[in-house]
Formats: C-alpha cells, sequence, structure tokens
C-alpha cells in the first residue's frame, strides 16, 4: 500500500486544519503546490498519484519540480520559495509518521531556498493617487463602489484579501472613526479614517442598505469581490487616470501598490516605522524597513543633515550645459 496519499491526506485535514488551523488562503496555496507536484511526478514516473509512495518523491524529483516551476512554469523565485516552503512543512510532518524515509526525508528538507533579489517598491504619488480615486464614474452605482474602495484601500493600506472580505459591520463612522479587519496570521486590527474616508463610507453606506455581515464592497450579486475583479477595477480606472495624469503612464500598478502608497504617505508624513509596521498589520518590524530604502525624500533630509561645514546644500548641478550632456553618458 503507498505511504504517500494517506500521508497527504492526514496533512491536510489532521496537520494543517485541526492542530494549525491555517486560513483558507494558506489551505489553497498548500493544495495548488501539491496538485502541481502530482501533475509532474506522474509525468515523471508514469504512476497515478494514488500510487506514488515516498521513494518516488525524493530529493531529486522534488529539485527538477521546482525547476520546472521556475523555467517552464515561469515562476519567479518567490514563487518557487513559497512551494518548497509547503513542501518542507509537508515532509517534516512526514518525518514523524514514516522514519524509515527519515534519509530521503532529510535531503528533500536540505534543498535551500533560493536568494532573490529585493525589488524596488512601486507606490504613487500623492496627486497620481488623487487622479486614481477620481477615475470612477460616480454617476453609477459600480463607480461609486469603485470610488469608496480605492480611497479605503490607499488610506488604510489594507491587504486585498482584508479589502475583499470586508463586511459592514467592520466600518465605524462614530467618533474616532475606523475599520477593522482580521488580518494575515489572525491578527485583529483596527486602521483610523480620515475624515474624507469617512465621509465616502458614510454616503456609500446608506446607499450600500446591507445587513451587517453583507459584505462592504459587494459585487453586482451581492457576494464578496474577488481577488481578480478588484485587480481589473484598478486596472480599469488605471486606464482612465493615465489619461490626465501623465506620470502613471509608465508605471506597474496593482492593488498591492495601493498599500505600498499608504505606507510611503505615511513614512513622507514623518509618522515612525514602528507605527506604520502596526497599520499595515506586519508581524516583523523589519518588513516595513524596505519603505525605507524606497524613499528618496527620506534620504535626502539625512544627506543634508551631514552636509559638510561651509557647503552649499543641495544636489549637483553641471556649470555647463556641456559637461551636463557628458555626465548623462
Amino acid at each position: 500500500m503507498s505511504t504517500f496519499a494517506p500521508t497527504l491526506q492526514a496533512f491536510f485535514t489532521d496537520r494543517l486544519v485541526r492542530q494549525r488551523q491555517v486560513s483558507p488562503h494558506t489551505l489553497a496555496a498548500y493544495r495548488d503546490t501539491f496538485r502541481l507536484l502530482l501533475g509532474y511526478a506522474k509525468l515523471m514516473t508514469g504512476k497515478e498519484p494514488a500510487a506514488l509512495d515516498l521513494a518516488d518523491l525524493d530529493a531529486a524529483l522534488i529539485s527538477d519540480f521546482l525547476d520546472h516551476l521556475e523555467h517552464e512554469r515561469g515562476n519567479c523565485v518567490r514563487t518557487r520559495n513559497a512551494r518548497l516552503a509547503a513542501l518542507r512543512s509537508f515532509y517534516r510532518f512526514a518525518s514523524y509518521r514514516h522514519p524509515e524515509h527519515a534519509a530521503s526525508i532529510q535531503q528533500v528538507l536540505a534543498i535551500p531556498q533560493k536568494r532573490r533579489k529585493t525589488a524596488e517598491v512601486s507606490f504613487l504619488s500623492q496627486g497620481e493617487a488623487d487622479a486614481l480615486v477620481a477615475a470612477p464614474d460616480t454617476s453609477t452605482w459600480a463607480g461609486r463602489r469603485d470610488h469608496a474602495l480605492l480611497l479605503v484601500a490607499l488610506q488604510t493600506g489594507l491587504r486585498l484579501s482584508e479589502l475583499t472580505g470586508l463586511r459592514c459591520s467592520d466600518v465605524h463612522l462614530g467618533i474616532g472613526a475606523h475599520v477593522s479587519c482580521l488580518g494575515k496570521g489572525r491578527k485583529q486590527r483596527a486602521t483610523p479614517l480620515a475624515p474624507a474616508t469617512t465621509r465616502v463610507l458614510c454616503s456609500w453606506l446608506s446607499e450600500r442598505r446591507g445587513e451587517p455581515s453583507d459584505p462592504l464592497f459587494p459585487s453586482r450579486r451581492g457576494g464578496h469581490l474577488s481577488p481578480d475583479a478588484v485587480q481589473r477595477l484598478v486596472a480599469k480606472h488605471l486606464a482612465t487616470a493615465r489619461r490626465t495624469c501623465k506620470s502613471l503612464r509608465p508605471k506597474h500598478v496593482t492593488t498591492h501598490t495601493l498599500r505600498h502608497s499608504c505606507a510611503m504617505g505615511l513614512l513622507q508624513g514623518g509618522v515612525d516605522v514602528a507605527v506604520i509596521s502596526m497599520w499595515l498589520g506586519h508581524e516583523k518590524i523589519e518588513s516595513t524597513r524596505v519603505y525605507l530604502h524606497a524613499d528618496m525624500t527620506t534620504k535626502e533630509r539625512a544627506l543634508q543633515r551631514t552636509t559638510p561645514l561651509h557647503a552649499r546644500p543641495g544636489r549637483y548641478q553641471p556649470p555647463d550645459t556641456l559637461v551636463a550632456f557628458l555626465e548623462a553618458l
């Protein structure tokens, strides 16, 4: 009898669901990892997934599978590492159930994460954010919904899953207006709302007329917007905003860009990094430090404070247009 199939089933039902009580997003990510792996293993070994044994899924096959994700499926290093993390979790679980496979399991666990370059944070300036928020046609129901959604996303910095999961009862518009959400890692947090956002949400809730448990930003059928639907509406209004805001044209903007824009706005406003970390719901403050590297304004202020005595502050300016041409080569 195959040892792999019952072990994998126990990993999902016992370890992930019962013991760790992982979120639906984590469960879906792990599920997709093993669906891809089983398809690849069937192609390589000729065995049906239910007939596979742990010995078939050795370090050599797992390494080839990870290369397949990168080179044939076109996955980035981040995705490759996320798939490997899911596999490691399973093999650690399998090591307690099948010590007879300890040697091959340890070889899989020894496969290293691949180092990757840290991408530069993309964010919107205040003018660009204003252009995007103004893009929806507020004479329509969908336009008013999208206007409120974009404003909340830019002001609160909520993750996409947090934004689509908001319910009407999560918005509190009295004294100390705020929106509450259950974030990553099942952490409950509340984010204050600016007066302008409060007014828009007050108007939207009056029109929405939903029950407390209903989605704050529903689809036309009344259910929660899917992540893909939010990505599409951002792309739609981005195309409109680019007509009036030229600086938006070369930028690649996603829903996560709105989160970055919120963080950069707080940082440029002088908010401490620790406060921004709590605002965004980061597990570790190190995750927030990436915004320090992206903020050129903060770096220039630091440079001005360290300007040598008797030196004129400011950027270097070439003394002549011809020198400027040579410097730019």
